[in-house]
């Protein structure tokens, strides 16, 4: 982009070859043709079928649809069915969980103000924001949405609030002065204006110099499109495991497939044999019980003022290592608050004046009555004086009634005064404030406590002194003077002269109260906080030192700074770097992604229009519920409902325990399959008839797998989780140590199983009662496992109630098994042979054995 601060309003104007009069409607149907509309181009949407065939992708969907076919060519219909009804439940859930608005775009397009003031043919008139071009004179003024970025040809008190671009709280004052500068923050850019920010008070004239997608606005929503969202760790995990197990599956069915055909074994009966290998291998249920868990979790988390949009999010939330938080709204409570004020000679809080001495009386009545603004409407500096006043119960409404405005000099960027004229108590009195440098030469007098007297060279040296320690603790600073007048009359700028000094106001948009206690938990959780600001560098830095993100020995960078580094460069910082003040969108990117390229799972904050891309590219973006803008909700992952930083501390606990459960469900999952595996394996080494059918894995897998698994998904926390480090995002989710345990406990569960199948199959070798044994303890010792599975202590230290769920899930599950064993009429679509009470009590007492082993192991281990 042209640095057209830098040029003079003629340069400017000759460059875009635009007239006083504007354009004429040839030049702007030129112009339409080479530039395009003023609007902002809409994203390609994928279609619900094409996300709906996605599902489809997957390796062990289609290991599934293959033993659906064979089951099919078998004739075994009931299995065939079974197995597709599984497939497309997980289709539907799926397509729902991917299914989002993307509606970044459009939110960003709401944001260009529908109708604007334009000059065409020499004459004002009145045109939808979409047909404005480079070139143009455009009229603006308070209230309106800036339609383009422009320069500044006149300005008339113009103030515009740039925070949804530049994350500053503070409105811009704006001028049409040349800017002698080679490169300058957008925050800086005081001659010009920007797409989507908003008027908030005077008027102006612009000349458009960039519409559509080539205006900083357009800059990010090509960020957008450009940027792709993370996959987070659990679906990096999931992937990695589904691959492997696939993998596995498919060389075990083939040996098996092998064994069996050297056996003498027909081929479609081998085929069969391999399915119900493939079936009892794969965790149907898997997918669907990590979503079930996460929606849950979700939620839990909506309850807590978190507003989760992607699922896998959650659970991604448990790893995160640092937090690269926006500034403005986020850790602050983004409105402008006096915090200290010099007068008489003294520094005090905003609640420390006393209005009975003339000073203070002084200070509070100017506060309201050379004001612009009321409480809800006006300049957020100006809004700050007026609650300074009604801290001491000034009622302003009722002040400026009592002694009206008579006479004024708007504010404006070259004087940097404003003076207002009234008559209090009989005397026609001048309230002046502004800049100190812009005033200290205009005084004459000073006022101390009561008394008036000529101000001295000492006094001049204590102001300044004053000025600057507020200046460095990041404070705006407005000077205070006042004067009497001879006589009612309109002033003009000779009459700002001869003051008498009051004080200094030195006000801040101060952090949230709970920002801090928020801020100490992330770190006693390993979790790096980070500000990311537009703001300056002095006030940014105040800001993080107090809430504790800044510490001594880290580095604050400036976007200029930034701009210069390589990416490199970059990385070698990024570790070292707590506070990045004055940064342009771009670079918010570049902080996440050396971030990301160090291996941290990152989490971004932000409001505002400039943070939707950085949101999206982070691998978990988290808007504002009630700041945020609409780009940025729907750019983000994460929703904070209540603008409460603290809020990502619960969330942050919720996720590592969300993460805790999955791996648990997991284990409860594989653990049983492993048993039927080795069961299957052992049956077919042995020569024995098929062991399972695929519907009674199906089943188990289905049906009494599936309620166990979410019921430890819903496990409440257990221990101080906030007090561990963020996991390690490349620690597979099948560790070591978990893998052990799942071919340990399978092993377990497989020897009761195949003990119960050779009860059955007995001397007569009654292989439908020897299947059907062996089905009912590997179905029943898994729903005993799923207590076991709770968490790695023993039931006795979780407490058996702590989850109600669970017991519930073993209670429906025992049912269920109950009923497809003692319910003739349904024998035959579930394969299994009549048994008699003895039989039954033996799968009772078989099934419960392992659990009784597995808890007396955990009570001596967790004791110890």
């Amino acid at each position: 982009m042209k640095n057209y601060f830098s040029k003079s309003k003629e340069e400017v104007l000759q460059e875009f070859q635009t007239t006083k009069n504007g354009l004429n409607s040839q030049e702007v149907e030129e112009r339409v043709k080479k530039y395009g509309k003023n609007q902002l181009n809409e994203e390609e949407k994928v279609s619900t079928l094409a996300v709906f065939l996605s599902q489809f992708k997957d390796f062990l969907v289609i290991i599934l649809i293959i033993a659906s076919i064979i089951s099919a060519i078998s004739g075994n219909i009931e299995s065939t069915i079974v197995i597709l009804v599984v497939i497309i439940i997980n289709a539907i859930l799926g397509t729902v969980q991917h299914i989002k608005a993307e509606e970044s775009i459009n939110s960003l397009k709401s944001l260009s103000s529908p109708k604007t003031k334009v000059l065409r043919n020499g004459e004002k008139v009145e045109l939808s924001s979409e047909e404005v071009v480079p070139g143009d004179i455009v009229f603006i003024e308070a209230g309106d949405l800036v339609p383009a970025d422009g320069r500044v040809l006149d300005s008339f008190s113009l103030l515009v609030n740039e925070s949804s671009l530049t994350g500053e709280s503070e409105g811009v004052e704006k001028k049409s002065d040349v800017i002698e500068a080679d490169e300058l923050a957008l925050g800086d850019q005081k001659n010009m204006v920007f797409s989507g920010s908003l008027v908030s008070y005077g008027r102006g004239v612009i000349l458009v110099t960039a519409t559509g997608m080539n205006t900083e606005l357009g800059k990010i929503a090509k960020l957008l499109e450009a940027t792709k969202e993370k996959t987070t760790p659990l679906q990096v995990s999931l992937d990695n495991f589904g691959k492997k197990l696939s993998l596995g599956i498919i060389i075990l069915c083939g040996i098996i497939f092998a064994i069996n055909l050297l056996h003498g074994v027909k081929i479609l009966d081998s085929l069969m044999f391999a399915v119900a290998l493939a079936v009892a291998a794969i965790p149907e249920a898997l997918s669907s019980i990590v979503t079930i868990v996460l929606a849950i979790g979700t939620q839990k988390l909506s309850k807590e003022n978190a507003i989760i949009k992607n699922l896998k999010s959650v659970e991604a939330l448990g790893c995160v290592g640092v937090i690269c938080s926006d500034k403005t709204g986020t850790l602050t409570q983004n409105k402008m608050t006096v915090k200290k004020v010099y007068v008489s000679g003294r520094v005090v809080e905003d609640t420390g004046l006393d209005d009975t001495r003339l000073a203070e009386d002084i200070v509070l009545k100017e506060s309201v009555l050379c004001n612009d603004a009321t409480t809800e409407v006006g300049d957020p500096t100006e809004i700050a004086l007026i609650n300074l006043a009604k801290k001491y119960s000034v009622d302003y409404k009722e002040l400026k009634e009592k002694y009206p405005r008579i006479s004024e000099i708007p504010f404006d960027s070259d004087r940097k005064l404003m003076s207002t004229v009234h008559e209090i108590d009989g005397k026609i009195t001048m309230f002046t404030k502004g800049a100190l440098d812009s005033l200290l030469p205009k005084l004459k007098s000073i006022i101390h406590g009561n008394e008036i007297r000529a101000i001295t060279s000492e006094d001049i040296k204590e102001i300044e002194n004053i000025n600057t320690m507020f200046a460095e603790t990041g404070l705006r600073v407005l000077t205070y003077a006042y004067k009497g007048l001879e006589c009612e009359k309109d002033i003009c700028y000779e009459d700002e002269n001869g003051y008498i000094f009051v004080g200094l106001v030195g006000m801040i948009d101060p952090p949230r109260l709970e920002s801090k206690e928020a801020v100490e938990k992330c770190i006693m959780a390993g979790i790096k906080p980070v500000m990311i600001t537009g703001d300056h560098k002095v006030t940014a830095k105040t800001i993080a030192k107090e809430i504790g993100i800044y510490q001594d020995g880290d580095n604050v960078l400036e976007g200029v700074e930034l701009e210069k580094m390589s990416d490199e460069e970059l990385k070698e910082k990024v570790a070292h770097t707590s506070v990045y003040a004055r940064v342009s969108p771009e670079h918010k990117i570049r902080i996440v992604t050396a971030w990301q390229s160090l291996g941290k799972i990152c989490a971004m904050t932000g409001d505002g229009v400039n943070d939707a891309p950085a949101l999206k590219r982070a691998d978990i973006g988290i808007a504002m519920g009630i700041t945020g803008t609409e780009v940025s909700k729907d750019a983000a992952s994460m929703i904070l409902a209540d603008d409460n930083f603290s809020t990502i501390v619960k969330a942050v606990t919720t996720g590592r325990n969300i993460y805790a459960n999955i791996k648990n469900s997991i284990r409860f999952l594989l653990s049983g399959n492993t048993a039927a595996i080795l069961a299957v394996i052992y049956s077919s080494f042995a020569g024995l008839p098929v062991i399972f059918a695929p519907v009674h894995l199906l089943f188990i897998n289905l049906l009494t797998d599936s309620l166990p698994a979410i019921a430890i998904g819903m496990e409440p926390s257990h221990g101080e989780v906030l007090k561990e480090k963020p996991r390690d995002p490349k620690e597979p989710i099948l560790t070591k140590t978990l893998s052990s345990r799942i071919i340990i406990e399978g092993v377990l569960i497989a020897i009761f199983v195949m003990i119960g199948f050779y009860f059955g199959y007995g001397e007569i070798k009654d292989a439908f009662k020897g299947s059907t044994m062996a089905f009912a303890v590997l179905c029943l010792a898994r729903l005993f496992h799923g207590f076991n599975c709770r968490a790695n202590s023993s039931i006795i230290g979780l407490g058996f109630m702590s989850n109600p769920f669970s017991v519930l899930a073993f209670f429906i599950g025992f049912v269920l098994l109950n009923g497809v064993l003692l319910i003739p009429a349904i024998h035959k679509v579930f394969e299994v042979a009549p048994l008699e009470l003895n039989d039954i009590l033996i799968i009772y007492g078989l099934a419960l054995i392992p659990t009784i082993i597995i808890q007396i192991s955990k009570y001596f281990k967790y004791k110890r």
